[in-house]
């Protein structure tokens, strides 16, 4: 027993020394996160390192901890995860006496509009029983309505007018604007945000002139972006040897046929899109403007602006009714993944979200959707040219890492998706067994050695992870969670 106790302690010994040494930020946050020591060692930072700390969290958090006590090792990566965007990532401050908050995507020190909206979003449900979290939140949502208002074309932000990042793009950069690769989605997660905000807390008072502003920039660029006078004033080249770092074209991107959808240059993958009509885009540009069309006319009275979002979505949906479908020998009637408006489609999924997966998840179309759940089969399956299956775990990547790396974020999205626990169990046990022994998730993992991942400290998918287990707790799943082992 003794010489048990002394061997466990000489074990513990440098784990615990190089906690007591980091100071749990950059590259030091990032060692202490992948120290693989499979020991149930919080990953999370000291109380007083955190950048910020909501009551109402660390309450859901125990909570949640004592409902999965049969499974000690899904409850120490949920409290791993959960909380990660707001004690690593989060920097709110009063600017001029307004809620301002800067959100890093975790291990690149700036704001994605896509990243930011996503990161925070599964803390939305528990603003109205935290006050300082409902600051929180409302200080994104105003941030991510001035950053579109300096150019709706961006996609990441600096943390005010340092002109850190691609400057040396062929496009028109600004000093606040760390990246400009346009992508539809990146117009999208701010509205979906503001509109979750405000059906949790009712609160409308983010919905004043930025947000008007906002609005209207986002309904000249996606008019624009159809592409019904030409390829309009934004282009996009960058130096570099990989194809889908840049746009050909000379800069505006492969041609296409003006039906009514909507361009987007890039994918929310931030790899380049191989035809502009980028289809699971597309679908939540129409479920944004809908939920814009609501606030416009229930909060605002602004009914002009509410019924030219309104009839832009009900424009862009004809168009997807008819160019978005593809007959598949295989599988049928499936949703491609991007089309030209001339007859040319891509058929396959990449991981990133929006996605063709997670059409479900984002409410774009019904589960019970019979082109939906064709389109699912599709996707994962090695039919989907970026599908990947291992000894470590399957699922979807994407060209951004390259094959064979899944994203873990695509089997949440088929946990999110999933109508019966056989199909639930195996991805929680997959996402469990995909962590590398570190307790919480990743970019994307080698399909034969999850060990091999990429990004060991990624906000978006950590945050995304505590969002599909506080469902599948509201599902009544926790018995199956519990239920749920894996050899570590």
């Amino acid at each position: 027993m003794r010489k048990n106790f002394f061997t466990a302690v000489i074990f513990l010994l440098p784990t615990l020394l190089q906690a007591q040494e980091n100071k749990l930020y950059g590259e030091q946050y990032i060692k202490a996160i992948a120290d693989n020591t499979r020991l149930y060692v919080s990953k999370r930072p000291e109380v007083k390192d955190r950048l910020f700390r909501s009551e109402a969290v660390d309450k859901k958090i125990e909570e949640v901890k004592k409902l999965l006590k049969n499974n000690h090792y899904l409850a120490w990566m949920f409290e791993n995860c959960f909380p990660n965007t707001l004690e690593t990532t989060v920097h709110y401050r009063k600017t001029n006496g307004e809620d301002d908050t800067f959100v890093y995507t975790g291990d690149i020190p700036a704001m994605w509009l896509r990243d930011s909206g996503a990161q925070v979003f599964p803390y939305v449900r528990l603003a109205s029983k935290d006050p300082k979290l409902k600051s929180m939140l409302r200080g994104v949502i105003l941030r991510q309505l001035r950053q579109i208002n300096i150019d709706p074309y961006a996609n990441a932000f600096n943390d005010g007018p340092t002109g850190e990042g691609h400057h040396t793009d062929k496009t028109d950069m600004q000093p606040e604007v760390f990246e400009r690769k346009y992508e539809i989605d990146s117009l999208c997660y701010p509205i979906r945000l503001a509109y979750q905000y405000w059906l949790a807390t009712g609160d409308g008072s983010i919905f004043g002139q930025l947000w008007l502003n906002a609005i209207q920039k986002i309904l000249t660029t996606f008019k624009e972006q159809q592409r019904k006078e030409g390829p309009g004033n934004y282009r996009f080249e960058r130096e570099t040897t990989r194809q889908t770092e840049t746009l050909g074209g000379d800069g505006y991107g492969s041609p296409v046929r003006p039906v009514g959808l909507i361009a987007s240059a890039f994918r929310p993958s931030d790899d380049a899109t191989t035809m502009l009509f980028l289809i699971p885009s597309n679908f939540m540009a129409v479920s944004s403007l809908r939920k814009a069309a609501e606030i416009l006319s229930k909060v605002n009275n602004d009914e002009v602006l509410s019924q030219q979002c309104s009839v832009l979505a009900d424009e862009v949906a004809e168009a997807l009714k008819r160019y978005a479908v593809a007959d598949h020998p295989k599988y049928g009637k499936i949703y491609a993944f991007e089309v030209d408006g001339y007859g040319g489609r891509t058929l396959m999924d990449d991981a990133n979200v929006p996605s063709l997966l997670a059409l479900g998840y984002m409410g774009d179309v019904p589960l019970n959707d019979p082109i939906y759940q064709n389109t699912r089969r599709f996707v994962w399956s090695e039919d989907n040219p970026w599908f990947f299956r291992g000894k470590a775990g399957e699922g979807i990547g994407g060209p951004h890492i390259g094959a064979n790396y899944p994203w873990q974020m695509s089997i949440m999205m088929k946990a999110f998706t999933a109508t019966n626990d056989k199909e639930i169990e195996s991805c929680i046990r997959m996402l469990m067994q995909t962590d590398g022994n570190t307790g919480v998730m990743h970019e994307s993992f080698n399909k034969d050695d999850a060990a091999n991942y990429t990004r060991a400290w990624f906000a978006w998918p950590n945050t995304l992870f505590g969002e599909l287990i506080l469902k599948l707790i509201d599902d009544g799943k926790a018995p199956l969670l519990n239920s749920i082992h894996v050899d570590k």
